[in-house]
């Protein structure tokens, strides 16, 4: 019994910890945020902090492992489905988009990483983690490009590899400037028509593109 409670203990400080660390994040940026304020805002010691977290960016990777990541996930059940892969893009970007809309906890965490956070020299895993994500959605959005191309009996306009790099940079463009103003317009609705028109461009869409 004083193991178990031992147990629950150290995981409602950790719990505590990292949602000490949002907040402050969100409120004051990364860099201006220390371990020692985490500590405090938490009601813990600094040393809880080393027992359950490396560093600084440990913490910040595991806040945000706390949420998933919608266009990443999305993506990789897209794939798993055998649906048709344009279908499968289109709700993947969608429900991506409606869940950053419609989730606070989502937003603020995905805010802090793309407003609030400087890739400087301790924060070197975090930029990893960006780019391993980053890589991860580009190859999933290719295949998907490449698939639906095989199916429709056409050729992309440009490779699949650039496309799925232009489409994701649309992605991220539109999320970074909606964060900075959520009421300038509807992140889904745009989303859809950032879609359409690269679908157009690459010949999957319209004409040019034999299985409609």
């Amino acid at each position: 019994m004083v193991a178990r409670s031992t147990k629950a203990e150290a995981q409602a400080t950790r719990h505590r910890l990292l949602d000490a660390a949002e907040c402050l994040f969100h409120r004051n940026g990364v860099s201006q945020t220390s371990l020692q304020h985490i500590a405090t805002e938490a009601g813990a010691t600094r040393g809880a902090i080393y027992w359950h977290f490396k560093d600084k960016a440990d913490l910040f990777n595991a806040m945000m492992e706390r949420v998933t990541l919608p266009l990443e996930q999305s993506l990789q059940q897209a794939a798993t489905r055998g649906t048709d892969p344009l279908v499968g893009l289109r709700d993947s970007l969608r429900n991506a988009l409606v869940q950053m809309r419609d989730d606070p906890q989502l937003r603020r965490v995905v805010e802090i990483a793309v407003h609030k956070v400087e890739y400087v020299d301790e924060m070197r895993a975090v930029r990893e983690r960006h780019l391993n994500v980053r890589n991860q959605c580009i190859v999933d959005i290719g295949r998907a490009l490449r698939l639906a191309a095989r199916q429709r009996g056409c050729r992309l306009r440009l490779p699949a590899a650039v496309a799925a790099a232009g489409l994701h940079a649309a992605v991220d463009g539109l999320i970074f400037n909606w964060l900075l103003d959520t009421d300038a317009f509807d992140l889904p609705t745009l989303g859809d028509q950032v879609l359409e028109l690269h679908l157009v461009g690459l010949g999957l869409k319209g004409e040019g593109a034999r299985n409609k």
